[in-house]
């Protein structure tokens, strides 16, 4: 089982405490997660960071996450709706965190606070994993963490991220965007995507589908699905019909799968299928049959001994060459190296 990366020992720079707050030990061991709330932010913001690595996972034999909410001025903040909220923690829990998340900022037009901007630039300075989902963009690169990289941000957001911060390269047409310790999502629901793939990222595939499948999301969506541009809101985005069939699919990867056949799960006639599975998904049936084929083949690459064909007929492929290709289009590398770099890192010698 891939174990997450060591605590970092480097003494962090210092960071602005904020007033009233004391600082008090992580709860557990695990990997440090903090996460920075903000005074007019939605409750589904800050949710999405709290389902995935908030919630204990005693179901999985692994030291799970560890997680702070944190407050820039103290609390309570207010929440949309009229609720409010207190953390007994500011942005000196970011001076030890390991991973940092911005779920989003108050104010896209605004010029971030000084101290978060320290906050940031002290974290990612020492090493740690900072992320943003939806406007939380506007903050790391009012740090300077997105100069000359890409990087994404909710749609309706894009072009003025990208007149705000011309060093940045705005991408808008995709759900995040991963450049290693830096990482960015578009609007909220793809927050919870890249969420996930951080979870693949530090525990494996296994683990992050068992996650998904216990929050009751579609199959994975890859970072380079598009963004609901033309409808933000599908209409259908829930459609039972849609899932069923991806469900099915999900358990017949080995099989033949077509259009037809999907369609027949669904209930549907072909060309409405089509039409609803693109507002559901946000991308084709065949391009979301073959990421699910490579995300199905990389647990069979991280943990067992299967040669790369057998792995390919198992997953669906119809032929070794199909699946190379796709998989390279898809993870910029080859199978074979991807389980060498995998088990390399998680220390597995065999091959």
């Amino acid at each position: 089982m891939p174990q997450l990366r060591a605590p970092i020992a480097v003494a962090p720079p210092s960071v602005p405490r904020t007033a009233g707050t004391t600082p008090d030990r992580w709860t557990t061991g695990g990997h440090r997660v903090a996460v920075v709330a903000y005074d007019g932010m939605s409750a589904f913001e800050t949710g999405i960071v709290t389902e995935v690595f908030g919630l204990p996972r005693p179901e999985f034999d692994v030291e799970w996450y560890d997680l702070r909410v944190c407050v820039e001025g103290g609390g309570p903040i207010r929440l949309v709706g009229g609720a409010s909220m207190t953390t007994p923690f500011g942005l000196e829990a970011l001076a030890d965190a390991d991973t940092v998340i911005v779920p989003g900022v108050s104010d896209v037009h605004a010029d971030c606070s000084a101290e978060l901007v320290a906050a940031l630039r002290a974290a990612h300075g020492r090493g740690a994993r900072v992320v943003s989902i939806c406007s939380g963009a506007f903050a790391l690169a009012a740090a300077g963490l997105l100069d000359d990289q890409r990087a994404t941000t909710h749609w309706r957001y894009a072009a003025l991220l990208r007149q705000r911060f011309p060093a940045v390269g705005v991408d808008a047409d995709v759900l995040y965007v991963d450049n290693g310790d830096v990482l960015t999502s578009a609007g909220s629901a793809a927050g919870l995507d890249l969420c996930l793939h951080l979870v693949r990222q530090d525990f494996g595939a296994s683990i992050a589908n068992a996650v998904a499948r216990r929050l009751v999301v579609p199959p994975h969506r890859d970072g380079g699905q598009a963004q609901y541009i033309e409808t933000p809101v599908p209409a259908d985005l829930d459609d039972d019909r849609i899932v069923a069939s991806m469900t099915w699919a999900m358990a017949h990867l080995d099989q033949e799968i077509t259009v037809g056949s999907l369609a027949t799960q669904a209930h549907m006639s072909r060309r409405s299928y089509l039409r609803h599975f693109a507002r559901s998904s946000g991308t084709s049936p065949i391009r979301w049959l073959i990421s699910q084929r490579i995300q199905a083949s990389l647990p069979l690459l991280e943990n067992g001994n299967a040669s790369v064909e057998e792995i390919a007929a198992k997953i669906g492929f119809a032929s070794t060459v199909t699946y190379r290709h796709h998989f390279a289009k898809e993870m910029r590398t080859s199978p074979s190296a991807y389980r060498r770099a995998f088990r390399a890192a998680t220390g597995d010698a065999r091959r």
